[in-house]
């Protein structure tokens, strides 16, 4: 069966034969731009932007990471990023520090301000994490977290 949705997916070659309600990057897209879109307002309210929030969100899991690595756990380009954690470290939400061994490595680590700001944003970004995924139950969800890590181990260019 798999075999035969491969051979299908390689015989297909216009997005007019696809149709874009059957491709899958354009509904990911819709999907996180319609899930920004929802938790641009709140954030503002905060004084936040979208890659604000997923700096600080990314740091609150992953802590002490390379600039090099957080630009590709927040999905932000080096020079965006740079300005985000300039503005970020402005408001003492974060900080910068040389690598012990490479003093041209930054790690960057959330400050406790940083982790209280982060708190605030959290229940609006869960509230529409929760919306996104209502009447999905927990086998769909565990096959769409499956397929979506394997999908990124597919295209990944880096080891994270």
């Amino acid at each position: 069966m798999e075999q035969k949705v491969a051979e299908k997916r390689q015989r297909i070659s216009t997005l007019g034969q696809i149709g874009l309600q059957q491709f899958a990057p354009y509904l990911m897209n819709r999907i996180m731009g319609r899930y920004n879109a929802t938790l641009r307002d709140d954030f503002r309210k905060q004084g936040l932007t979208i890659p604000q929030v997923r700096t600080l969100a990314v740091l609150s899991v992953t802590d002490g990471v390379t600039v090099n690595d957080l630009s590709v756990y927040t999905v932000i380009e080096q020079s965006t990023l740079s300005r985000t954690l300039d503005t970020l470290e402005g408001q003492g939400f974060v900080r910068r520090e040389q690598g012990v061994t490479d003093s041209r490595i930054r790690h960057v680590f959330l400050t406790d301000e940083g982790r209280a700001e982060f708190a605030r944003a959290w229940p609006a970004m869960h509230d529409a994490f929760e919306a996104m995924f209502d009447d999905i139950d927990d086998a769909e969800y565990a096959a769409l977290i499956a397929t979506l890590l394997k999908m990124l181990k597919n295209i990944r260019k880096h080891d994270i």
